[in-house]
């Protein structure tokens, strides 16, 4: 099967998500100029560089009550910061009940009952039992083509890891929490087993 993006594929749903899967998701963690609390997840997510450590976050489409993009997004654009939690498996009925568009004034984590926790390099909080969080600094944000495609590139300012995820050797264990993960449609996979191959030298 072949299409021309401009003549459309005449498939329903279009099938890009599930092309490009599977894809992590931010659970981002943002509050507005006078504190009022935002969750919500994004799979248009990933990081980008080490050092220093960056990562990107999309945001698509809008609200009702906004005058554009998101509440994540005006939370971000407005304060600067936000915190990235990772989700694991036993978290994806909370995270998927925090991606309904809830007037802005609701706080998400409160209202699903997750605790939270003071970040420590930024103003904000974070989920206190996700298996990984960063905490961001916005560096920039950047208009994508089409109606409300918005781009955030951020800094990693602080990590948080949770203890029963590192292994004695030091390593951050995804197999301990199963990453939940975004696939197209309304799919979703955790990560249940891992495999290592080391690159080849020429």
């Amino acid at each position: 099967m072949f299409w021309l993006t401009r003549d459309g594929s005449g498939l329903v749903p279009d099938p890009l998500t599930a092309i490009v899967s599977p894809r992590p998701i931010a659970w981002v963690t943002s509050h507005d100029g006078k504190g009022g609390r935002n969750l919500a997840p994004y799979s248009f997510f990933n990081a980008v560089a080490y050092a220093p450590p960056q990562l990107v976050l999309a945001s698509i489409g809008g609200k009702p009550d906004r005058a554009f993009g998101k509440d994540s997004l005006a939370n971000i654009l407005e304060t600067g910061v936000f915190c990235v939690n990772i989700a694991g498996c036993e978290d994806r009925e909370a995270l998927n009940a925090s991606s309904a568009a809830f007037p802005r004034e609701t706080d998400e984590a409160a209202h699903l009952g997750l605790p939270t926790a003071p970040c420590r390099a930024i103003d904000g909080v974070r989920l206190a039992d996700a298996p990984a969080a960063l905490e961001c600094v916005l560096t920039q944000h950047i208009v994508l083509e089409g109606a409300d495609n918005h781009l955030v590139v951020a800094r990693i300012e602080a990590f948080h890891l949770r203890d029963d995820c590192i292994t004695e050797e030091g390593r951050f264990d995804v197999t301990r929490y199963r990453p939940l993960t975004r696939l197209g449609y309304s799919d979703f996979a955790s990560i249940d087993s891992v495999f290592r191959m080391k690159r080849p030298k020429v």
